[in-house]
């Protein structure tokens, strides 16, 4: 059976409304959709860290109450779980601020099984990190010659855009490395001062990717790939929080791609019927997540939802 490997942070949100805390919730851009897609029954095998501290505890122990493996974590004793405070606004957007201590060495895990059409999830400033490059590369290397599909999200904060320039590198060999690439449109403004999402895909993306997906929030969903090209309205709702709402929509991708048995030899010739029903499961898991405090798909949306 097809299976997902994902390879990022782990983190403990800590989320503030009115200016005081109300949930703690274990978190990181890759992991959300790791756990969403457990949740789905889908086979997910997760490369990260954590520290030998509570927080470290909290995090392990809501991956096996998901039933999420934690054979590709590394437990460091030095240093400390991270954790981020999320502040909502009044329209439940979150703004962070992030509390990090690690070790020198890091991830020195081994890399899980990747076979043919197996999907790998990476991104952030988790993938851009020189500390951690050598691992994501060894994962990187390992899914292209065994013919794995590579999920990309750049997911490219306001808070390293002043690194932009000094990242980009490293973001365009990700970019290489990738078979479809998703990213909202603050991420490609913070990496290429850039607004127009044709603009961004002909100009940054095509290049070195065919397939890429960028996500608007309210402003809805447009898709480019070398056949075709397409705008998806998103539902109109007050959501409860937005955060891991990317994530899903991540997550969700992938569900759709493995839902309608999309391989990797089939990546260059998708018609705009599958990418239709690809997309609408990336906006579903999305909407489910807006609606509660979770940063995955609740359970009873994985119950429900139309398994494959």
């Amino acid at each position: 059976m097809r299976k997902v490997i994902g390879i990022g942070e782990t983190i403990l949100d800590i989320i503030f409304k009115n200016e005081q805390p109300y949930a703690a919730i274990p978190g990181g851009s890759v992991f959300n959709g790791m756990i969403s897609l457990r949740r789905m029954g889908i086979p997910v095998s997760f490369i990260s860290e954590v520290g030998q501290d509570h927080v470290g505890d909290m995090i392990l122990k809501c991956m096996e109450d998901n039933e999420l493996s934690t054979d590709y974590i590394d437990r460091f004793q030095q240093g400390k779980s991270p954790v981020s405070l999320a502040f909502l606004s009044k329209n439940n957007n979150a703004s962070y601020s992030f509390y990090k201590e690690y070790p020198d060495q890091r991830l020195e895990v081994p890399a899980p099984p990747i076979n043919e059409d197996d999907i790998i999830v990476f991104g952030s400033y988790y993938s851009l990190n020189p500390l951690l490059r050598s691992k994501t590369l060894e994962v990187l290397d390992i899914a292209r010659q065994n013919k794995a599909i590579i999920y990309y999200d750049p997911n490219f904060r306001k808070a390293h855009a002043n690194e932009a320039i000094h990242l980009t590198p490293t973001v365009l060999e990700n970019l290489e490395y990738s078979d479809i690439v998703r990213g909202s449109d603050e991420d490609f403004y913070n990496l290429f001062h850039a607004t127009d999402t044709e603009k961004v895909y002909h100009d940054h993306i095509e290049f070195y990717c065919k397939r890429f997906i960028e996500t608007r929030g309210a402003g809805g969903v447009n898709l480019f790939t070398n056949l075709c090209k397409k705008h998806y309205d998103t539902p109109s709702l007050l959501p409860v929080s937005t955060i891991g709402a990317g994530d899903n929509f991540n997550a969700g991708i992938v569900y759709g791609m493995l839902k309608n048995n999309v391989r990797y030899r089939d990546l260059p010739s998708i018609s705009q019927e599958v990418w239709d029903k690809i997309i609408k499961c990336g906006i579903d898991f999305a909407t489910d997540v807006c609606m509660h405090t979770d940063n995955y798909v609740s359970k009873e949306f994985a119950s429900n939802y139309n398994h494959y």
